[in-house]
């Protein structure tokens, strides 16, 4: 016996049995990250921050070219970013100064080249007549892994309709 093995411990060249199996396996054979959930969230908070600030070039880097996204502000069907990026700028310039943006109930669920996030976010910002405005949102936003690199490829926001 190998003292520097393990007893139960099967070493390279040992054959399989019955009693093992494969816990994660991609199609490509290759590791599943196990940091892919924290890197999701980063991204997530990463998005937030560019929007808190206003940050329209950076906030862009986060999207593929042809995410598409169903918004609260029309058109309500966004195909690709540079129509998306429009949306964010009269978005923006609804608002003076920068935004609050605080997101609660984060989930984040990742497979091996996709994962969705939801959370609900409460948006609060000066209005140009000077008024303060805040209201809650809800986000969906599905990334897809795309040459290593994890890209919006799509988006749904929306807003609860007033409870009367």
């Amino acid at each position: 016996m190998d003292p520097y093995i393990e007893p139960g411990i099967p070493s390279a060249g040992d054959p399989a049995r019955a009693d093992q199996r494969i816990l994660r396996l991609t199609p490509d054979g290759q590791a599943v990250p196990a940091s892919t959930e924290s890197i999701l969230r980063k991204r997530i908070e990463e998005i937030a921050q560019a929007i808190r600030d206003k940050d329209i070039d950076r906030l862009m880097t986060f999207y593929a070219r042809d995410v598409v996204v169903f918004d609260v502000r029309p058109p309500l069907d966004t195909h690709g970013a540079d129509s998306y990026r429009e949306n964010f700028e009269r978005w923006f310039g609804s608002f003076d100064g920068p935004l609050s943006f605080d997101y609660v109930e984060l989930r984040v669920k990742a497979g091996e080249s996709t994962a969705f996030c939801h959370y609900l976010a409460l948006i609060v910002g000066a209005r140009p007549e000077g008024r303060k405005s805040g209201y809650w949102a809800r986000g969906t936003t599905c990334f897809e892994r795309r040459n290593g690199e994890w890209l919006v490829t799509h988006e749904h926001i929306s807003m609860p309709s007033s409870q009367g």
